[in-house]
This record gives structure tokens, sequence and C-alpha cells, in this order.
């Protein structure tokens, strides 16, 4: 009886101080990703930067770069897009534009991102760049700027190529940028529906019928390619993005992103661990009209993590020494370390929370002898007048 009482004591001390969390669903798909964007945190992966055919998902990068041409100016949501025939004659699905007729940005923008239209997609890419070609041009250009080293692009549409290809890594923070930079653009992924030229066609994204937190994004589907899947969900403070690849039906693509989300959902957290301009340590000022700088960060300080590693969290501030006047705010006056588990889960700069201007010439170089006697033994202290 005692040995059982002592081996249940045994599990349960070992249990209460492991952070359990369960391995991630084992999914029938070429590669996969879920990623907490916020806090760039990538919760699990399979073969994530795999090289795959993006199929229409590749229509996120046409739209983010409409939305950005939209926010620099360049173009309006009100521009009328005189439809080409290349446009008009376009294969696959369809919005359903007619050639020789003008249509706004806005109706294309919705054409793309809710009915997938290739039409809509090359006609917003003749009106943008010029030619599709051109446009093509600019959706590599930003896929290099926002680090997607795996990606090429051969067309606006994701019609197969064999030098158009992608990676579920790289589409993930596509997907992660557009929600951050373009919001207002990006909510046009949740509308359910679209009604052009007076036919009403449905968003082929399910996981919005199946799931009220999902607020996107993109199917894709090619025989090559398979049936894939960006797709993206919010509760609370925490949002997760989901890429799938190469699923074997239209139904397991949205089956495996949904057990991709709750399984994120159920034993992840994303929590808010320091505040923006929040003063977190006061030091001491060598040489400046004022002793003490209170210092912190600038921005808010998230981290993501299983939920049960929290209890375990803590920060350590290491501030530079003999700091001296004069100190811009921002400047850079240590660093801090947010620990868990007793392993660094982020690193983040100290900085001062205000400006503090020198004293006058023999303020300074008083300071700076009292500095240097400290420092003969090794000593900090306070500054003194």
């Amino acid at each position: 009886m005692k040995k059982l009482l002592f081996t249940l004591l045994s599990i349960s001390v070992f249990v209460e101080s492991q952070s359990f969390v369960p391995d991630a669903p084992e999914l029938d798909v070429k590669s996969y990703i879920l990623i907490e964007p916020n806090t760039n945190t990538v919760i699990a992966e399979y073969n994530s930067e795999l090289e795959i055919e993006p199929a229409s998902m590749t229509k996120i990068m046409t739209s983010y770069v409409v939305a950005d041409q939209i926010a620099n100016g360049l173009i309006s949501p009100e521009d009328e897009v005189l439809i080409s025939e290349k446009a008009w004659r376009m294969k696959g699905s369809k919005t359903f534009i007619e050639a020789g007729k003008k249509v706004s940005v806005s109706d294309l923008l919705k054409g793309i991102m809710i009915q997938s239209g290739n039409d809509a997609s090359v006609a917003i890419a003749e009106y943008a760049g010029g030619t599709e070609r051109g446009f093509v041009d600019l959706m590599n250009a930003y896929a290099s700027s926002l680090g997607m080293n795996n990606t090429i692009f051969q067309n606006a549409t994701g019609l197969p190529d064999d030098n158009h290809f992608s990676s579920a890594k790289d589409l993930a923070n596509l997907t992660s940028n557009y929600i951050n930079n373009f919001p207002e653009e990006y909510a046009l992924y949740k509308q359910k529906q679209f009604t052009f030229n007076n036919i009403k066609q449905l968003n082929r994204n399910k996981l919005l019928w199946r799931d009220d937190s999902a607020d996107g994004v993109k199917t894709g589907h090619t025989e090559a390619a398979g049936y894939c899947l960006v797709g993206s969900a919010k509760r609370g403070g925490m949002r997760l993005i989901t890429v799938v690849a190469g699923s074997k039906s239209d139904n397991d693509r949205f089956l495996s992103s949904q057990r991709l989300l709750e399984y994120g959902f159920r034993f992840y957290s994303t929590q808010k661990m320091l505040s923006a301009k929040k003063e977190y340590q006061s030091i001491t000022i060598w040489g400046g009209e004022e002793k003490k700088l209170g210092v912190g960060v600038l921005q808010d300080i998230s981290i993501t993590l299983p939920r049960t590693s929290f209890k375990d969290v803590n920060t350590i501030y290491k501030v530079n020494n003999n700091i001296q006047a004069p100190i811009e705010m921002g400047q850079k006056v240590g660093t801090l370390e947010i620990i868990s588990n007793e392993e660094v889960v982020l690193v983040a700069d100290l900085v001062a929370l205000k400006d503090i201007k020198a004293k006058g010439f023999f303020g300074r170089m008083w300071s700076k002898f009292v500095l240097w006697v400290f420092s003969l033994f090794g000593l900090a202290g306070d500054d003194s007048n």
C-alpha cells in the first residue's frame, strides 16, 4: 500500500512539473503549417517548406498587391476597369465579367476573394500591372520583400505551370501580412456569397459555415495540387492561420484545417506580457539633469505558449552598465528575457521611456569623475551633484 501511494505521488509530481501538450494531429496531406501570426509562433508543421503548387491560393497574393496599391493611392476601389477579351475567355472558376464592359476594382476584388474568379484576377492584373506579365513581376517583387523564399509566380490565377510554386510556410507568412497590413480588404474573405451579373455564387471556403470564428481565407485545387486551403480563425485575443496542401478530397481539407485550429486553440494561448510605455524598471543615469530613468518597451509584447507553461513564466531585465546622458526616448538601454520552464522564449530591447538632457559642462565632468572612481573599485552607485 505504501509503495502504491509513493508511486501515485511520484506520478502526480511528475505530471504537475510537465507542460503536457499532445502531438499535433496526424493528417493525410502533403504539407501543413499552423501559426499564431501576431507572435510569429509556429505551433505545428509538416513539410512546411516543401514546394507545392498553390493553385487558387495564388489569388491571396493577387489581392494583396491590389490592396497595397490602394493603400498607396495608385488605384482606387472605385476605378472602372475595362474588361479585355483575354480576361473574359479565362477558363475555370469565373465571376462572369463581360468583355468590353467596365467593372469596378471593388467588384473585381470581391470576384477574386469570394468567387475565386480567374477572369476577375486577369482583369485586375492587366489594370494594375499593364499586362498580366507585368503584374506577375509585381507579385514576385512583393513575395521577395515579404521573405517568401520558396515562391515564384507565373500568373495571377494559380492555373498550373511547372515554374509556379510556393510553400505552406510562405503562404502563411503572406496571409499574416495581409491580415495585419490590410484588415479592411482582408475582411472580404469572410463574405459567404457575392452576386455579380445577376449570378450568385457562394464562397468556396466551407470553414465559414463550419466555424463561427473563421474569417478566411482561400481554397485551391488542381489535379496536381490536390485540395488545398489557407484558413484563419480568431477566438478572443488569439488568431491562428493554417495552410493545408495536398488533401485527397474537398471535405478532407476542411476537416484537416478544423483539426489543426481546434488543436491550436485547445492547447495553446496567446497572452500579453508587457504593455507599451509602462515603466518596468527605474535605473540610474550618469551626468543627466535627472538621476533616474524609467525603462520598458515601446510596443505591447505578447507570447504564445502551451497553456500550462504560463504558470512558470518570468521576466529578467538586463540593464547596460554606466548609462550616461543625454538619453533619447526609445534608446536601447538593455534587454529583457521572457523565460518559461527555464528556457528563453523571447528576447526584446529594453528602452528609455523619456528624454533626459545632459548636465552642464562642470556637472558632466563631476559625474565622469565619480563614475571613474566607482569603476576603479568595480562598484556602481548613485550619481551625485
